[in-house]
């Protein structure tokens, strides 16, 4: 296979890629954390908090940067707003949108979900995380030695178990038994969890294939060209946005970077620096066209002050490392 060959393969499975990489990365981070963080307080009440938000808090964590560190979020929440401004609609294109809309929301919502269920399967198979949450009742009514003790008691001396230093020796027996099928209980919970994970991903994989207008090879022409149109709209707006700053850059300075014969330079007043500096949103000036910066707004003004001063050529610094714009 050739070098092509093998960038184009990855390339088209670069969804599989990118979400086996974030629960690689899950795994390895979960072991850390587990490693150097969890520690099982061994009290009653304390041992079901402590274990339930290192199984949670963490999941719910990735749930959120899973969907904050996707551009179709913020993609689909920008331009929502813009779209329900539109009136007239025909009852079809919004059904459309709104279907749309639906399967992007499973899109960003499925990327997201890889990376918190990872999370929760690797924590369960673990098993230390539940055996401290669910310790204290664990069914131990089989055994002769909790018999004669009291409820509170029973309770107070299973929450120490996950702590062997601080469990009598006549209970170490008892206690390896219960910690084992605390660990059995969380192990089967992590499989069935990535079995009906892997279960419902088909399942919805089938009913989207089902449901779509396209072709087995349309839809992965689809997939290709969209990828392309990202990666070409990507290098143009970065172009574009670089001559469209040249020239304002231009204008507030009297030349562009990498310029080679600079006849005149100009001189910014106190004014100018004063409108250009600071910090500055997005400025709307009409519903076609914004300012995307101070300098931007600055020189769409059309300025007035400020001096132009004559130079020798022979002052003009040379400097190959900027970038080559228009002189």
């Amino acid at each position: 296979m050739s070098l092509a060959s093998l960038i184009a393969f990855l390339k088209s499975k670069e969804s599989i890629i990118f979400n086996a990489i974030v629960a690689l990365l899950t795994v390895g981070g979960q072991q850390l954390f587990s490693f150097f963080a969890f520690s099982c307080p061994c009290s009653p009440t304390e041992n079901l908090r402590y274990g339930l938000a290192f199984l949670g808090v963490p999941a719910l964590i990735l749930l959120i940067v899973g969907f904050v560190f996707n551009d179709n979020t913020w993609r689909l929440f920008t331009g929502s707003t813009y779209d329900f401004s539109i009136q007239e609609r025909s009852r079809q294109s919004l059904l459309m949108k709104y279907k749309l809309i639906c399967f992007v929301l499973g899109n960003i919502t499925g990327r997201a979900l890889v990376a918190p269920v990872t999370w929760l399967a690797v924590t369960l198979l673990n098993g230390s995380y539940y055996a401290c949450a669910a310790s204290e009742f664990a069914f131990v009514d089989h055994y002769d030695i909790f018999k004669n003790m009291s409820a509170d008691a029973r309770k107070f001396t299973l929450a120490k178990f996950p702590c062997a230093q601080l469990v009598p020796s006549n209970f170490s027996r008892v206690r390896e038994e219960v910690l084992l099928e605390l660990k059995y209980q969380s192990q089967v919970s992590g499989w069935l969890l990535i079995a009906l994970v892997a279960v419902i991903f088909f399942l919805i994989l089938c009913v989207a294939r089902c449901c779509s207008p396209l072709t087995y090879l349309h839809l992965r022409y689809w997939t290709s060209y969209v990828n392309n149109e990202q990666t070409l709209f990507e290098q143009a707006a970065d172009q574009h946005s670089k001559v469209y700053a040249m020239q304002n850059i231009k204008k507030f300075f009297g030349f562009s970077p990498g310029s080679k014969n600079i006849s005149e330079i100009r001189i910014p007043s106190r004014n100018d620096w004063k409108t250009i500096s600071g910090l500055d949103l997005l400025k709307v000036v009409n519903l076609d066209y914004c300012h995307y910066s101070l300098l931007h707004a600055w020189a769409d003004e059309e300025p007035t002050d400020g001096k132009v001063i004559s130079i020798n050529v022979g002052q003009v610094p040379t400097d190959t490392t900027l970038p080559v714009g228009p002189s």
